[in-house]
């Protein structure tokens, strides 16, 4: 067996997902999560056993903040502006779609 065999973890949209797991899934600190829910970036679905729970979108949102900052040095609130203007461009994609 190879010792260089990638493994993954597939979530749907509405599945639900720890604040704890949402770190270790995406190698960030709870801080760093935290700046992300304060700048309206992330939006906890619900408060379970003292701990935040996110949906499976959190995990999207986080990979393109993690490009944003990495790739073209952007800040938090930068990538907030950002991901607002890409979702808002793939909603109206997806209109247009709908009208062909």
């Amino acid at each position: 067996m190879d010792d260089d065999t990638l493994q993954g973890v597939i979530f749907e949209e509405g599945e639900a997902i720890s604040l704890d797991e949402l770190c270790q899934l995406c190698s960030v600190e709870v801080e760093w999560i935290t700046t992300l829910v304060n700048e309206g970036i992330l939006e906890p679905v619900e408060f379970r056993h003292k701990n935040w729970i996110f949906s499976g979108s959190a995990l999207r949102r986080i990979r393109v903040v993690k490009h944003l900052q990495q790739d073209l040095d952007i800040n938090i609130a930068g990538a907030a502006l950002v991901l607002e203007l890409l979702e808002e461009r793939n909603m109206l994609l997806a209109k247009s779609d709908s009208y062909q």
